[in-house]
């Protein structure tokens, strides 16, 4: 009952979070809606943002939506084939349809917690495959490394090209300078750094103890399967194809970004690389503990699209067309279809060997 409640507990924090961020950045641009519909001499009860998303969603172009969903689709074909490629080295050969579900079904568990994804696909490929946990959790952590520094490199390449744009927006906009001194001198800050020392100190002091004990020993058993399977990028049969598929699985992830600007009249407009720039804001947002990223998803998508003159309230439509589109048609269709295929899939499996 305390574990249930506990779950329960979380998915409302998460949720409460993802949600007040959602609920926020929609007041805000119904006000401004209906501040722009009196200037425009039309009722307010004829003015709703809720049905212009709704508008906007249903008159965006359906051939370009459906090229955001494929395009999500290949970028996970490529992720279950990387993730195979990272188990090889440690003698598992895994199916392919077990790798591309359980990253399905990661997904589809994201969008209730955050993050509970990164343990559920190792726990599928444990029950299906045989992978002990800690290993298919350290090959987890490595193809989350490798995005991390695709997003890098992705951030360098907007910057670079996009950065007149963004700094003239800061400055006129963001008093960054203000915000960064005020950050700096926080003492929220400055207490978690004590806080850190002391818990640094403290396992200094208590070393010999916690080395000597028989818990020190069953973390440090799990910690060198979870090692074996970050290294097994090392021992690859071939570092360059996972290069290509991290390469492949991010041009695809900034694909449906600009994919998506052509579905929708008030930006299709934008450049490649101020998609680039926009597609940066929101991969940022996703990071946020939100169910599937709501919230901080749409804020920083929206962001993005003011810089370059598109109205908030047409950013924030744009944000929930893209969102949507990907959740509904992509995470939850992909991620019910996992559910019910991987045991069907490796039922027959079992019986099949069972024959053999």
């Amino acid at each position: 009952m305390n574990k249930t409640l506990k779950s329960i507990l979380q998915f409302l924090i998460f949720f409460g979070v993802g949600f007040s961020i959602l609920f926020f950045l929609y007041k805000r641009n119904n006000a401004a809606y209906q501040d722009q519909c009196q200037l425009d001499g039309i009722p307010l009860d004829e003015c709703s943002l809720f049905e212009k998303i709704v508008t906007d969603f249903q008159e965006a172009d359906f051939f370009w939506l459906g090229m955001v969903v494929v395009v999500y689709l290949l970028s996970n074909v490529s992720r279950a084939l990387r993730w195979k490629m990272l188990l090889k080295p440690l003698g598992y050969n895994i199916k392919f349809w077990n790798s591309f579900h359980a990253t399905m079904l990661g997904y589809f568990a994201n969008l209730g917690f955050p993050r509970l994804g990164e343990v559920l696909r190792p726990g599928v490929i444990t029950r299906y495959e045989g992978v002990p946990m800690e290993k298919a959790f350290g090959t987890i952590v490595t193809d989350r490394i490798l995005d991390f520094l695709a997003l890098f490199v992705v951030i360098g390449i907007a910057l670079i090209s996009e950065y007149k744009a963004l700094f003239e927006w800061l400055d006129t906009n963001a008093n960054l300078t203000e915000k960064i001194e005020g950050l700096l001198n926080s003492p929220i800050l400055k207490l978690g750094i004590v806080a850190i020392l002391l818990g640094l100190g403290l396992l200094f002091f208590f070393r010999k103890k916690l080395i000597q004990s028989a818990l020190f020993e069953k973390v440090k058993n799990i910690a060198l399967g979870f090692w074996e399977g970050i290294s097994s990028i090392s021992k690859v049969d071939n570092i360059w194809m996972i290069g290509f598929h991290t390469c492949f699985i991010w041009l695809m992830y900034f694909s449906m970004t600009w994919l998506c600007m052509f579905a929708f009249q008030p930006t299709n407009g934008i450049t490649a690389m101020q998609g680039l720039m926009v597609f940066v804001f929101g991969a940022l947002g996703m990071v946020v503990p939100a169910p599937g990223g709501m919230g901080s998803y749409h804020a920083a998508i929206t962001a993005g699209l003011v810089i370059y003159g598109i109205p908030e309230v047409e950013g924030f439509s744009f944000a929930n067309i893209l969102f949507f589109t990907i959740q509904l048609f992509g995470n939850v269709l992909l991620g019910i279809i996992a559910l019910i295929a991987l045991p069907l899939i490796n039922e027959r499996k079992g019986a099949k060997a069972q024959r053999d």
